[in-house]
């Protein structure tokens, strides 16, 4: 019977030699450098997500519910478009990349997403300090800061198991 890893190869893709050998379950190193490297991934799609929603809400005049709410869903766009792209660079089609992404990507983005903008409300007049100021920016890049050290060990921990970023990694050439 395969494996995870057999299940989730693109036809032709090229597996790294450092999926083989000391690996965790499904064939995938469930290194603390992986973890970074998947969780600065996760980081990049959520802050171009966030700061691109906060930057429209703002823009428009909306209040923190409605603004978060619109970061939130983008972080979640830019996370997955982030993921597929890598996908769709392996010859995967469209509807096959979003799976893998949806898979790939869900946890993360949601751990990420709920402790930043968790952050950010509890940071005294944040929201409120508008996009001109040391005070929404600092609170955000803590934001950030944090979100990146409480997903970190979760995306180990995923990886460990197969799942999480080492789905998506399996195409990655």
């Amino acid at each position: 019977m395969p494996d995870l890893h057999d299940r989730h190869v693109a036809p032709g893709a090229h597996v790294s030699s450092h999926q083989h050998g000391h690996a965790a379950p499904g064939g995938h190193p469930a290194t603390w450098g992986v973890a970074v490297s998947a969780t600065l991934h996760c980081l990049t799609g959520c802050a171009i997500g966030e700061i691109l929603g906060m930057v429209i809400g703002t823009a428009l005049g909306w209040h923190d519910v409605p603004t978060i709410v619109l970061a939130v869903a983008l972080a979640f766009v830019f996370g997955y478009a982030l993921s597929m792209r890598g996908v769709l660079r392996a010859g995967v089609g469209v509807r096959k990349a979003l799976k893998v992404a949806l898979a790939a990507d869900t946890v993360s983005i949601t751990v990420m997403e709920l402790v930043d903008n968790g952050v950010m409300v509890a940071v005294p007049g944040a929201m409120e300090a508008g996009l001109g100021t040391l005070l929404f920016w600092g609170a955000l890049a803590v934001a950030f800061l944090v979100a990146f050290l409480v997903t970190l060990p979760v995306n180990k921990w995923l990886i460990g198991r197969g799942r999480g970023h080492a789905l998506a990694h399996a195409y990655h050439h």
